[in-house]
């Protein structure tokens, strides 16, 4: 899965979590700050881009630091993609 396609997963979960549209997010864009994600919706979060793309997130390896911004979820993604495709 590319780049932009990771970012625009991430995007779509965060329109149902937050139930409304997001999208064009710099990948600078603080989730909590700037979007305001709540805990709560974080689990929502996870669940639908765990679906998405076929992941699955490991709540011990999860660090906050990982949903700080877009670029900090998105590397988190991307790192367990290739983990999940090293894996098949």
């Amino acid at each position: 899965m590319e780049r932009q396609e990771i970012l625009l997963v991430i995007e779509k979960a965060l329109s149902e979590v937050l139930e409304r549209p997001v999208s064009g997010l710099a990948e600078e864009t603080a989730l909590f700050d700037e979007l305001q994600l709540e805990s709560i919706a974080v689990l929502g979060l996870l669940m639908t881009v765990e679906e998405a793309t076929g992941i699955a997130v490991d709540p011990d390896e999860l660090d906050i630091d990982h949903l700080r911004t877009m670029r900090s979820f998105a590397d988190y993604v991307e790192a367990a993609l290739r983990e999940a495709e090293g894996t098949s």
